[in-house]
C-alpha cells in the first residue's frame, strides 16, 4: 500500500507542479501543512501522527503539528494563528467530536483555506452534510463509525460460542461482561457501546446461548465512563481495580468478558485483571477475554502474549497515507471531489461515503494473535 501511495503522490505531483512551474504559482515546496490533533496523549492518533509526520517528511512538505490537548477553544485559536502565520493546508482531527458548530468555526477561521478533516466526526446524526456539504474546500477522511461496532460485536459472538464453557467461569450458564466507553458523546464510542453487545448477543442468541449480562445491575446504562472523555488506560485500570475488589471467583461473580471502545482502555483491563492474577501469558493464570478497538502496538504485543483476546484495526498508516495524498494534492489546487476519487480508487481500504464526494472511509478489519 506504501508503494501505492507513493506512485499516486507522484502522479499528483507531476499533474499540479509542472503547470504551476510554467505559470509561477506555488510548487510543493511551498506548501505549508498544519496539522491540529485534539490530543497528543491519545495511544492511536500517536500512531497516525508517527506515520503522517513521515510520510510529509518523504513528500519535502513543510508541516507543523499542534495539540489540541482535549481543548476546542485551544485548537481554534491554533488554527487562527497558523492562518496568519502563512500555512495554506490546515489538517484538523477536531476536538468536540459530532460538532457541526465547532467544524463550522474551523471552516470560519480557515477563511477560505482547504481543511481536511479527519478521524473524528464532524456532523452527528442528523446532521450529515451540514458541513460537508455547504463547502467546496473541505474533505472527511475517517471510519465509517458503526463498523467497528459492528466487528467487534462479532468477533465476541463468535469466540464465546467457541468457548462459552471456559469463560463461563462460575457454571451459572451466562456470560456476565464490563462495558468501558471512551467519550458519552462520541459517536464512534456510541456505536462501538452499542454494537459490540447488540451483536454479540445476536451471535450468541443464533447459537442458542443466552445474551450477555451486565456484571453490576446497579450500572443502568451498562457501561462505565471515562470522565474525562480521553478513553484512557488509567480510567478502565481504576474502573477494573475497583469492580475486581467486589466481583471476583471467590464471590462466585466473576467479570467473564470485558469491552473495550478502544486499545488503551483494554490495555488498562489487563493491567488491572494481571495485578489480581489473571491474564499472564503463561498458560497458567485464568484469561479473562478483553477485545478494544485499533490494534495499536501495545494491544497487538498483548494478543500475541496471549494476555489480551482480539481488537478491531484501525489503520493508522492507511489513514495517514490518505492525509498526506489529500494535502499534497489540495495544497497545489487540486479539487476536493477529485482528490477524493483518486484516493478511494488507490486501494481496497478506501472508499467515498454514501451520498457524499468529499468524504472517505478508511476501512476496519479484525485484528487476532499472529
Amino acid at each position: 500500500m506504501k508503494k501505492l501511495f507513493t506512485l499516486l503522490l507522484a502522479a499528483v505531483m507531476i499533474f499540479t507542479l509542472v503547470p504551476a512551474a510554467f505559470a509561477g504559482e506555488e510548487t510543493a515546496s511551498d506548501s505549508k501543512i498544519a496539522v491540529f490533533w485534539y490530543a497528543f496523549s491519545d495511544a492511536y492518533l500517536s500512531t497516525v501522527r508517527a506515520a503522517l509526520d513521515a510520510d510529509l517528511d518523504e513528500a519535502g512538505i513543510e508541516y507543523q503539528d499542534y495539540d489540541g490537548n482535549n481543548n476546542q477553544g485551544t485548537q481554534l485559536e491554533q488554527v487562527q494563528t497558523a492562518v496568519t502565520n502563512g500555512y495554506n493546508v490546515l489538517v484538523v482531527n477536531l476536538v468536540t467530536s459530532g460538532s457541526a458548530d465547532a467544524a463550522q468555526q474551523i471552516m470560519e477561521a480557515a477563511g477560505g483555506l482547504p481543511v481536511i478533516f479527519f478521524n473524528r466526526a464532524i456532523e452527528g446524526d442528523g446532521e450529515e452534510g451540514k458541513v460537508l456539504g455547504a463547502n467546496d474546500n473541505i474533505m472527511f477522511i475517517g471510519t465509517d463509525a458503526p463498523e467497528a461496532g459492528h466487528l467487534q460485536g462479532k468477533m465476541i459472538g463468535d469466540f464465546l460460542v467457541e468457548n462459552y464453557e471456559s469463560v463461563d467461569l462460575n457454571g451459572d450458564g451466562s456470560i456476565s461482561y464490563a462495558m468501558f466507553m471512551g467519550d458519552a458523546a462520541n459517536v464512534e464510542a456510541i456505536y462501538r457501546t452499542q454494537y459490540g453487545v447488540e451483536d454479540a448477543n445476536a451471535v450468541l442468541e443464533g447459537a442458542g446461548y443466552p445474551a450477555l449480562v451486565y456484571f453490576n445491575p446497579n450500572i443502568t446504562q451498562n457501561y462505565q465512563l471515562d470522565p474525562n472523555g480521553a478513553w484512557s488506560s488509567s480510567a478502565a485500570f481504576e474502573f477494573m481495580s475497583t469492580n475486581l475488589a467486589e466481583y471476583s471467583e471467590a464471590n462466585g461473580n466473576m467479570i467473564e468478558l470485558i469491552i473495550c471502545n478502544n486499545d488503551d482502555m483494554a490495555a488498562g483491563s489487563v493491567s488491572a485483571l494481571q495485578n489480581a492474577g489473571y491474564n499472564l501469558g503463561n498458560g497458567e493464570s485464568t484469561k479473562i477475554p478483553v477485545f478494544g478497538v485499533d490494534a495499536t502496538q501495545t494491544a497487538q504485543d498483548l494478543i500475541n502474549a496471549d494476555q489480551m483476546t482480539g481488537t478491531v484495526k484501525q489503520d493508522a498508516q492507511g489513514m495517514a497515507d490518505a492525509i498526506c495524498a489529500a494535502a499534497a494534492s489540495v495544497a497545489q489546487g487540486g479539487a476536493m471531489d477529485e482528490t477524493a476519487a483518486q484516493i478511494a480508487d488507490s486501494a481496497d481500504i478506501y472508499s467515498i461515503a454514501e451520498g457524499f464526494t468529499n468524504k472517505i472511509f478508511v476501512a476496519y478489519a479484525p485484528f487476532y494473535a499472529e
